[in-house]
């Protein structure tokens, strides 16, 4: 690690806490549409069904429209609700134009960036969309810490696709094997990382991404990174 000079953190469940913030953004327009809505249940059937839309995003096998409307669709589906689409449809408007507005972080993100940026020159390479990856960094007073900010929009293709990694790293005019990439994904954030000569941390906080090769870093909290940076 002694020749790294930056870091490239993921955001979503990352930094940004993704399950809290997403959790009381549906709490709001539930009780906004006047919804009686279990939200422990709906958690637990909406968070495995986004992971896979998720995964079929960054596959490009479905686009930003089709994402937000069906990972609401089979939830409701699966929770036996019947939504009619025009209320799924605002739905999923109203989560995207408020989720930005909660700004909780994972434990320990403020105390890692101010002990990295020290030392590192920190910077975000992201899935999420423009329009609310921005948002969520102002909002949560963190954006400041970064100097080079990629999203999937900005390069036209999305992790773990080589060219997203390759055009972060020339934009923060350095090599790969001077960068860190910091996520929870394995498939996205590791595995992308690693291919393009980056050395990736995977952030295992919530276990719903295993790690299965032993030879990458991984952490369970974003402190123990410390150790290595």
């Amino acid at each position: 690690m002694d020749n790294i000079k930056h870091i490239f953190f993921d955001l979503d469940h990352t930094l940004w806490d993704f399950n809290k913030n997403s959790k009381l953004t549906f709490q709001q327009i539930f009780n906004d549409q006047n919804m009686a809505m279990d939200m422990n249940a709906f958690e637990e059937v909406y968070m495995p069904i986004n992971e896979r839309y998720w995964k079929l995003y960054r596959e490009e096998r479905v686009n930003q429209s089709s994402l937000r409307y069906g990972r609401l669709k089979d939830t409701f589906d699966a929770l036996s609700l019947r939504v009619k689409d025009e209320t799924i449809n605002l739905i999923a408007k109203e989560y995207i134009n408020n989720l930005s507005s909660f700004t909780h972080l994972v434990e320990g993100t403020i105390d890692l960036l101010d002990y990295l940026k020290q030392k590192y020159q920190l910077h975000i390479i992201t899935n999420g969309f423009d329009e609310i990856q921005y948002k969520k960094l102002n909002n949560s007073n963190i954006a400041d810490y970064f100097d080079v900010i990629v999203t999937s929009d900005s390069v036209g293709v999305k992790k773990p696709n080589p060219r997203v990694f390759e055009y972060a790293v020339k934009s923060a005019k350095s090599i790969a094997q001077d960068c860190v990439m910091v996520g929870d994904s394995y498939e996205a954030d590791v595995l992308g990382s690693f291919k393009t000569g980056m050395i990736p941390i995977h952030f295992s906080d919530n276990n719903i991404h295993q790690i299965p090769d032993k030879n990458f870093i991984s952490v369970p909290k974003l402190a123990d990174i410390k150790q290595y940076l």
